[in-house]
């Protein structure tokens, strides 16, 4: 699992990365302040299982909060996109081959309209954000059609011989971009390719292949940063409008950032994706006052600060991933001790038999049988696994 955040120099994207990871990175108001990928992780919250088995749970990674458990998540953060970035404008191919292995792509635009399409600033309120929404979909996926065109003279020569054979063509061709058989044989479909020999492909059937395949492979969420700006409100209302279909969330970079900060300093309790926080430490006036504003401007306003529920929308309702648990039927510890230490996301859909893979490649060899340890029931390789499931996978070694 792993989270691209994208977006145009000086979008706040760099803020958001570290209000979501509490990674230090460089921030400043001019182009291509990040140029390497700055990698972190982020969290996203399920409800743990720790309380069903009336135990206490032992992370080993993340976190687990009044029956709230923290997952992590791998977050990439590439430096800034601007028209042209697919043809190599801004050194744009080395960025964006930075996300080539991103499962879903969070695009963080200005809301307020004060940065222009080169990531300059502008009087505010004076640019359309909804531009770059429409940009950087444009860039990404010719970025996509430009690495299918590299390849196809290589690919059309192919003697294809059945559908498995045209998948794997194609998946040799985009095997960059971390692309599953499934989403291609999607993306055929969508488009109507499916029977269509690849030398019979015209230039615009090609584009159009790609631009779906974009969409299935790599989601965009749209983070409408700078909520907290007052001509912020009727910009996002626009996007809205304008991008029906698209999920655009309202968050502020910095409020997060702000609240993170005071909390780790002991000046307030806050927990990420809270609607409020409680004041424990002395605070001075300013203080004070960047608390206040953040409260009323954000919070009181959206409910939140948004960077959470960007992310947890991206896992759970855009990739439809889920959260299941490796236990025992006897015992619910590791080696060590730990209870209930590990939980993973994978994708919808997954079976047991992925799941024992996804643990360990010998316990995917050795499949037996599997164990769901809420109902004690045995369950074969194919039975599907459910959001917040307890398995055991028995195995041969």
């Amino acid at each position: 699992m792993l989270i691209g955040v994208v977006g145009k120099p000086s979008s706040g994207k760099s803020t958001f990365f570290s209000a979501a990871t509490m990674v230090e990175t460089e921030i400043a108001n001019y182009p291509f302040t990040t140029i390497e990928p700055n990698k972190g992780i982020g969290f996203v919250r399920i409800e743990c299982i720790d309380k069903e088995f009336k135990v206490q749970c032992n992370p080993r990674t993340g976190y687990c909060k009044n029956g709230i458990r923290f997952v992590p998540v791998e977050m990439i953060d590439v430096a800034g996109l601007v028209p042209g970035a697919s043809t190599g404008k801004g050194r744009g191919n080395a960025f964006l081959s930075d996300l080539s292995r991103a499962d879903v792509l969070i695009h963080v635009v200005d809301a307020s309209g004060s940065i222009n399409e080169k990531g300059e600033p502008v009087a505010l309120g004076s640019y359309n954000p909804c531009n770059d929404i429409k940009f950087l979909e444009e860039e990404i996926g010719l970025w996509f059609f430009g690495i299918l065109q590299k390849n196809w003279q290589k690919i059309s020569k192919q003697p294809i011989e059945s559908k498995q054979k045209k998948l794997e063509a194609l998946s040799s061709a985009l095997s960059g971009l971390a692309i599953k058989e499934s989403q291609l044989e999607k993306a055929l479909k969508e488009t109507g390719l499916e029977e269509k020999k690849f030398q019979q492909w015209a230039e615009e059937e090609k584009k159009e292949f790609a631009f779906a395949l974009r969409k299935i492979s790599k989601p965009i969420v749209i983070a409408a940063n700078k909520c907290d700006i007052p001509v912020s409100e009727n910009k996002i209302k626009e996007m809205k409008e304008k991008f029906p279909g698209y999920l655009i969330i309202p968050c502020s970079g910095f409020a997060e950032m702000a609240l993170k900060k005071a909390a780790k300093q002991g000046l307030i309790e806050y927990e990420a994706g809270a609607k409020e926080f409680k004041e424990k430490g002395e605070l001075n006036e300013k203080q004070k006052g960047l608390l206040e504003a953040v409260k009323k401007t954000v919070l009181e306003k959206y409910g939140s600060t948004g960077i959470q529920e960007i992310l947890e929308k991206s896992v759970f309702e855009v990739l439809k991933y889920i959260a299941v648990f490796p236990a025992g039927t006897k015992k619910l510890e590791d080696s060590e001790g730990n209870i209930l230490p590990d939980v993973f996301l994978i994708p919808p859909n997954s079976t047991a038999l992925d799941f024992a893979f996804r643990l360990h490649t010998t316990m995917g060899k050795g499949f037996i049988r599997a164990i769901d340890v809420k109902t004690k029931h045995m369950v074969g390789k194919e039975h599907k696994l459910k959001h917040r499931d307890a398995i055991e996978i028995i195995f041969k070694e």
